[in-house]
């Protein structure tokens, strides 16, 4: 797997990429032989996986603010999640993953990566966590071709505390699914539903983002 040059990345990112590179050789290694990866994704894991993660995390982009917790549902390969913690290190990130294999690997990646101090991993179903009297709200909620729109707003929305938003990562196709979605989403109190894309000049194709904010609580 070759490594594009620095200066090819953001501005923004630039300082990331020691650390990304590092998360990349483990993708490419551990990743593949947990079967977290699949072997013809290695060539694009850069393209298709840590830049289309990373430029949701602009902060030209404005969708997450600085300083925000972050949650990671079905965390699996650390995607969107630690590309995240590594693009902006202003912010915590929660990887919640239920699979004990995956969650060992994520600890194990974290470790690795040195980012102890800014993300933690927590083995739990998303749906469970919620309903834990200790939980508090985070700012964002984020998960990456995790499941249909319906299923993922009753697993994430519960995670954000009044305000907060979920930023979801999606296949070009899913305005259908946000379509078919809308009754739920009312059932869940949310005010802003919508489409946006990010990456303009960096990737191709652009990375769709799926946008809901919980609405504050009355």
């Amino acid at each position: 797997m070759e490594h594009p040059p620095a200066n090819s990345l953001p501005e923004w990112l630039q300082p990331s990429y020691p650390g990304l590179v590092a998360f990349a050789e483990v993708l490419a290694s551990d990743g593949v032989e947990q079967g977290l990866i699949g072997p013809r994704e290695v060539p694009r894991i850069w393209s298709r996986h840590l830049l289309n993660c990373a430029v949701v995390a602009d902060p030209a982009e404005n969708l997450l603010l600085s300083g925000a917790v972050v949650a990671d549902v079905g965390s699996g390969a650390g995607l969107p999640g630690l590309v995240w913690a590594l693009a902006r290190p202003d912010l915590k990130l929660v990887l919640i993953e239920p699979l004990l294999r995956r969650a060992n690997f994520l600890t194990t990646v974290v470790d690795r990566l040195n980012l102890r101090s800014a993300v933690t991993v927590t083995r739990v179903r998303a749906e469970d966590l919620a309903k834990q009297g200790d939980w508090a709200g985070v700012d964002v909620v984020t998960a990456r071709a995790v499941a249909p729109l319906v299923k993922l707003l009753g697993w994430t929305v519960p995670l954000l505390r009044p305000g907060g938003t979920m930023v979801a990562l999606k296949g070009s196709s899913v305005a259908t699914e946000v379509a078919e979605a809308g009754p739920v989403a009312t059932e869940l109190g949310i005010t802003d539903l919508r489409i946006v894309v990010c990456g303009q000049g960096v990737v191709e194709p652009l990375t769709t983002v799926v946008l809901a904010t919980r609405g504050a609580a009355q």
